[in-house]
């Protein structure tokens, strides 16, 4: 059985922050390595630091979107799958 640090530490990493960013990886078209994103400077601004962040990360070439680094496709694929998982009736 989990203890509540624990809990409490997996809830964490959940954040709003990590939320968007799964997010915005759910965004690209993984059938196309020339099909990127462009987030326009009007986006949400959460829209926008989630884009900043997968970009320091190195999972984006841009800083307001462009495409997949080799580390973004792969975490795009895990997280669309997840993503795909979770919504499936079962």
């Amino acid at each position: 059985m989990a203890t509540c640090s624990y809990i409490e530490e997996i809830a964490m990493s959940l954040s709003h922050e990590f939320l968007e960013e799964l997010e915005l990886l759910n965004l690209f078209n993984l059938d196309s390595s020339l099909e990127g994103l462009k987030i326009h400077h009007q986006a949400a601004p959460e829209r926008i630091a989630s884009a900043k962040r997968l970009h320091s990360k190195d999972m984006i070439t841009l800083e307001d979107g462009g495409y997949l680094t080799t580390l973004g496709i792969e975490a795009a694929e895990h997280a669309q799958a997840l993503v795909r998982i979770l919504q499936t009736d079962g």
